[in-house]
């Protein structure tokens, strides 16, 4: 499903269109991430960039069909800032969540899933509507919009990022069981 509605728009992103979520309406399982990357951004498309195929080798090996979820950003547009020629990603602030988080809301709404992912701390601040401590919370479900169940655990990105080979094995094992825990608890129509 492509949203019909009209995401809002940052003032650092005027020259370029939305990126959308997408998966069908009526889908279990809601991936929600940060914002598009560079990839994304020139493709048109959520997590289809170096984050997205880690989470694709994390879905499959957890079971969870990514066709049969809907996958979309708190933050719609790539934030980044030019270096000669490439462009470097830009974390969104508490702003620019206020500003995206309607837009996210009304799709929860419409896809209306059994369980949400928040994949990260700007998606968690998007779904929650505060800041809270990722790490500590990480692998728990809260409620979240739409009295909708929503487990936070970490950002594909975070474990491509982590410089120790051992830490970055442990770490994505335990995303891969996480996603495991979503698509069984989305099947079961409810998370404890």
């Amino acid at each position: 499903m492509r949203e019909n509605l009209t995401p809002p728009v940052a003032p650092w992103a005027t020259d370029r269109p939305a990126i959308l979520g997408e998966g069908p309406r009526g889908a279990l399982l809601m991936f929600v991430g940060e914002q598009p990357g560079d990839e994304e951004d020139r493709k048109g498309r959520p997590f289809v960039g170096p984050a997205g195929r880690l989470l694709d080798r994390a879905l499959e090996e957890a079971g969870v069909d990514r066709k049969a979820c809907y996958v979309t950003n708190a933050v719609k547009h790539f934030k980044y800032v030019m270096r000669g020629k490439r462009r470097l990603h830009q974390s969104p602030d508490a702003g620019d969540i206020k500003l995206y988080r309607p837009f996210l809301l009304q799709e929860v709404e419409s896809v209306a899933p059994h369980l949400m992912v928040a994949l990260g701390a700007t998606a968690t601040h998007a779904l929650m509507g505060k800041k809270l401590p990722l790490l500590k919370l990480r692998g728990q479900v809260f409620e979240g919009p739409g009295d909708r169940p929503v487990l936070i655990t970490v950002h594909p990105s975070f474990l491509l990022r982590l410089p120790n080979p051992e830490l970055k094995e442990a770490e994505y094992a335990r995303f891969v069981q996480e996603l495991a825990f979503a698509g069984q608890a989305a099947k079961q129509g409810h998370a404890p």
